[in-house]
Order: structure tokens, then C-alpha cells, then sequence
């Protein structure tokens, strides 16, 4: 091969280039937050046992809210208000600003701080713009 060893050289130190980002942030991710659930009416529900029942497991909710909000959307959207039953069989009102919002009133200490730490930014507040102004933004 006509100049293996430039070729070569050259791709080495692109490869080099290309990883060096990667490798400087190692271990430099910042620590994930701790969304606040301080508020009046979270601190009313507790059970018994200490622990608050939201309309699904602590799991759940942070791994698969938005999944559950979009449905919700969406069926309020094409069929009315619809009421929700959750994985223990209990029920909620399907609605972002009578049920979640009602109980999450610090949007910046909730919401906002973990959808800040990921960089996204929910559609919620397009629309919900009278419970973004109810809940502190």
C-alpha cells in the first residue's frame, strides 16, 4: 500500500482526537438531583407508614411519567376527561393540572429541576400555562 504508515499515523491520531472528550469527562458527570417533594399537600397524604402513594410507584414515575402523561393527553383529548386506575386499582383523575400539579405545586423545585439536569423541555407548559403561573414558575 502506497504510504500505509501516514495512513495509518494519521488515523491514529484521529481516533485520538475524536475520543479525547469522552476521556476528559470521565468521571466528571454531575450528580443526579433530588426533586423536592415538600409540599403541603404531599405532606397530608402520608400514609400509616410515612410513605406517599402517588398515581404510581416511585419507579414508575420517574422512569415512565411522560409515557402516562401523553396517554393521558391523548385520551382526554379524543374522548373527554377520563378517570385513571393505577397498577393497585386505585383511581385518579387523568388531568396534569387537577391531579399532578395539585399535589406537585413546586414546579421549580420538581419538574424543573430534573427536566433542567436532562436537558429537555416538556410540552406541558404550552398549554398549561395557568397552572405554570398557579405553581411558582
Amino acid at each position: 500500500m502506497y504510504k500505509a504508515h501516514r495512513i495509518i499515523i494519521f488515523l491514529a491520531v484521529f481516533v485520538c482526537l475524536l475520543l479525547t472528550p469522552v476521556v476528559l469527562n470521565i468521571g466528571n458527570a454531575a450528580e443526579a438531583p433530588e426533586p423536592s417533594i415538600n409540599t403541603p399537600e404531599i405532606n397530608g397524604l402520608a400514609n400509616i407508614e410515612g410513605t406517599v402513594q402517588c398515581v404510581e410507584s416511585t419507579e414508575f414515575m420517574r422512569a415512565d411519567h411522560m409515557q402516562l402523561l401523553n396517554a393521558w393527553r391523548t385520551e382526554n383529548v379524543r374522548n373527554g376527561g377520563f378517570q385513571y386506575t393505577n397498577s393497585e386499582g386505585q383511581t385518579f383523575e387523568a388531568s396534569l393540572e387537577n391531579t399532578c400539579l395539585n399535589c406537585h405545586s413546586n414546579r421549580t423545585e420538581f419538574c424543573d429541576v430534573c427536566h433542567d439536569y436532562v436537558a429537555v423541555e416538556p410540552e406541558c407548559w404550552n398549554c398549561h400555562i395557568g397552572a405554570e403561573s398557579q405553581v411558582g414558575a
